[in-house]
């Protein structure tokens, strides 16, 4: 059973390394406008940092098995479909747009809880909460100039996002339910393992290698933006603890709580966004935002049905093996047979051989 503090611990790890990373990669991607090429390093830093880690025997990893891989293979193309469709909805809209079309995720997500991951259906004032949320959603599609001019085709990119999103949300919280890892580096270490093949290829796609190449080797003023290694290497550090704070947030919380809290981490985007980019919604249009924060605030987590705990895989696992019946081993004597399955039988009997053997 996970313990209110460590709840409050995993959100408030999470929450941090979220805003931090998001602050750091705003303005790493200044100096080095690479996007998927800085994920692939902070990736590839990640599996560094676990192995090296387990080398100098400082951390316990899970090791790679075929059976642990396909699930979490499964998820990575989850992850990396909401990666792309956010990359595209950035591309055709403003972050604005973004944030609230991933602010309509928990209630899509709340129905997915209920439906596969043994959720109750949410209360009312949870219902009201998302409520909410969808009605800040619209109040902000209204005020948007890009809606007006262009309809929904400005919205695409972004309604493909909120289904892939949160389908990756939902069957995350599957995987930490099914898949039984014994240590919290092993879904850090899987999900960068699989992950950076896929940045390779939107960097690909989208141009990097030749526009890095021209910008930091073949133009006559090409050359490393001063300042960039030590942003770059402590993104690489946080992202490293956001992927551990991640999976320990979601193995602690519902599905839907796990999606409503990265809601919460936009905030501080939001307010970047108005006070540096120039790129951002007027005021209705942010009013309608932050209702959609304060409807995320007011939603509670709905329990799980019939009174079940919500465990991982491997506290499911040392839970079955903890309450399995007692294997029966025997001491045998000449004359007298005692099992080690009732020790309060067991004991008189013993004492009643050692007094004969002593005479």
């Amino acid at each position: 059973m996970n313990s209110p503090m460590q709840v409050i611990l995993s959100v408030l790890a999470y929450s941090f390394c979220s805003g931090t990373l998001v602050l750091i990669n705003k303005v790493l991607l200044h100096l080095l406008p690479f996007p998927s090429l800085v994920v692939v390093v902070q990736l590839w830093f990640a599996v560094l940092f676990i192995y090296g880690a387990r080398c100098c025997k400082l951390l316990e990893v899970d090791p790679i098995k075929w059976e642990y891989v396909v699930p979490y293979l499964y998820y990575m193309v989850l992850f990396s479909g909401g990666v792309y469709c956010n990359m595209k909805s950035l591309q055709y809209s403003n972050v604005e747009t973004v944030i609230v079309f991933r602010a309509l995720a928990p209630a899509i997500v709340s129905v997915l809880d209920s439906m596969f991951l043994g959720r109750e259906i949410p209360s009312l004032r949870s219902w009201f909460a998302l409520s909410l949320i969808v009605a800040g959603a619209l109040g902000y599609s209204w005020e948007d100039p890009q809606f007006q001019s262009q309809g929904l085709a400005a919205y695409f990119w972004p309604f493909l996002y909120l289904f892939v999103i949160s389908l990756e949300m939902a069957y995350g919280k599957k995987v930490v339910k099914s898949v039984p890892l014994k240590t919290l580096s092993g879904p850090v270490l899987y999900t960068n393992l699989l992950g950076w093949p896929a940045m390779l290829g939107f960097a690909y796609f989208g141009g990097e290698y030749e526009s890095f190449w021209e910008q930091l080797w073949v133009m006559d003023n090409a050359r490393f933006p001063p300042g960039a290694v030590p942003l770059l290497l402590l993104g690489c550090a946080v992202g490293t603890g956001i992927g551990y704070s991640g999976w320990w947030c979601r193995s602690m919380v519902s599905a839907t709580s796990f999606t409503l809290i990265g809601v919460m981490n936009k905030c501080l985007t939001i307010l970047v966004n108005c006070l540096i980019w120039d790129q951002h919604a007027n005021a209705k249009g942010i009013a309608s935002l932050f209702l959609c924060l304060v409807g995320g605030s007011l939603y509670r987590q709905a329990p799980m049905r019939g009174g079940e705990k919500d465990l991982t895989a491997a506290e499911m696992k040392e839970t079955t093996e903890g309450t399995s019946p007692t294997k029966t081993s025997t001491y045998t004597s000449p004359t007298i047979t005692v099992t080690e399955k009732d020790p309060e039988i067991g004991k008189p009997l013993l004492d009643a051989q050692e007094k004969q053997n002593s005479s």
